[in-house]
């Protein structure tokens, strides 16, 4: 099926009634012309206004322990095997992340992300994060707490959930077939259980990958299909920003018009999901960033743990010049 044979008005009449993009049809969009890019865009922003109008919700991340990892993982500054010149220190006090919990609440944040570097979390390590969850919960109720601690068990999702975190990130980053390319310290199947497992112990799912690190059509599809087969509740997608020292550091294979096919595919798969723009927007997209808004509906703001990304004011700048607005945060 060639993208011209699509009827995108069907097409997007078909997602909101419920069904499932067929492969070859999905494969098409992927494939769209740049010169049809504008077409598929709109058709898609029909789909991301079902769900969530025109309203952007920002979230902010914080590199609570940085440098200290076990994992081999190709594109992370922060693996075992990368050489790249990052911060490195144990994980942060919760007197520590509850400042910049309430710097994140200050900045326009809807949403606050503690990102640890490591395998899992230990005993101790959960004890701190269920505590700081605690005391964030209760001085900033309206603030939605997000956790990515690595590889995590039910028991330990049921501490944090009890403690008040609401999400847990876990990425698969990219297809199984591609996985072994990336990351040979676990597998992509040990990254679906630990989302099963937040999921049994009654936490929201925050689930993505990363575009540009080598993958096919293929894997970015079937990258996209697993997340709707398990029924993410947040997809943050990441534009590869190659790091120096690291095994992807000469990596440069995004457009702005790849990055935004990627997208568009992820939204009608997952209509009603959130569905984030996270690291590498800045880098790739570039002057195409405004596009971004008609599939997704979330965006990170003040940087992404080892690299930096534009702070709020500018950013809200880039939402409102778009024609969308920050979506209001809770009391």
């Amino acid at each position: 099926m060639r993208f011209e044979d699509i009827d995108l008005h069907r097409t997007v009449e078909h997602v909101l009634a419920g069904g499932e993009l067929d492969r070859e049809t999905a494969r098409a969009l992927l494939a769209c012309p740049d010169e049809r890019l504008d077409d598929l865009l709109a058709a898609v922003m029909r789909v991301r206004e079902a769900s969530f109008g025109r309203r952007v919700k920002l979230c902010v991340l914080s590199n609570a322990q940085s440098g200290i990892c076990s994992e081999d993982c190709h594109y992370c500054s922060q693996s075992r095997i990368s050489r790249a010149d990052i911060p490195v220190y144990r994980l942060k006090t919760t007197d520590t992340l509850l400042r910049e919990a309430e710097a994140a609440l200050q900045s326009g944040a809807n949403r606050y992300c503690m990102v640890c570097s490591m395998r899992g979390p230990a005993v101790r390590d959960v004890a701190l994060l269920a505590e700081t969850c605690e005391q964030v919960s209760r001085r900033f109720p309206g603030l939605e707490l997000c956790l990515s601690l690595g590889l995590m068990s039910r028991e330990q999702a049921s501490e944090l959930k009890s403690a008040g975190a609401g999400w847990i990130n876990h990425n698969l980053n990219t297809s199984r077939r591609f996985y072994p390319s990336i990351c040979t310290t676990h597998t992509w199947d040990d990254r679906v259980a630990t989302i099963e497992n937040v999921r049994r112990a009654g936490l929201k799912t925050c689930c993505g990958g990363i575009i540009g690190m080598g993958e096919t059509d293929d894997d970015v599809l079937d990258l996209a299909y697993a997340t709707r087969r398990l029924a993410v509740d947040s997809l943050p997608i990441n534009f590869l920003s190659p790091i120096g020292k690291t095994p992807l550091e000469n990596a440069r294979w995004l457009t702005p018009e790849r990055c935004l096919k990627a997208v568009c595919v992820f939204r009608l798969l997952n209509p009603q999901t959130e569905v984030r723009a996270a690291g590498g927007r800045e880098l790739n997209l570039g002057a195409r960033q405004p596009d971004l808004f008609k599939a997704v509906n979330s965006i990170f703001v003040n940087g992404y743990l080892t690299t930096p990304g534009w702070d709020y004011e500018r950013t809200l700048r880039l939402i409102e010049g778009a024609g969308f607005e920050p979506e209001p945060q809770s009391a």
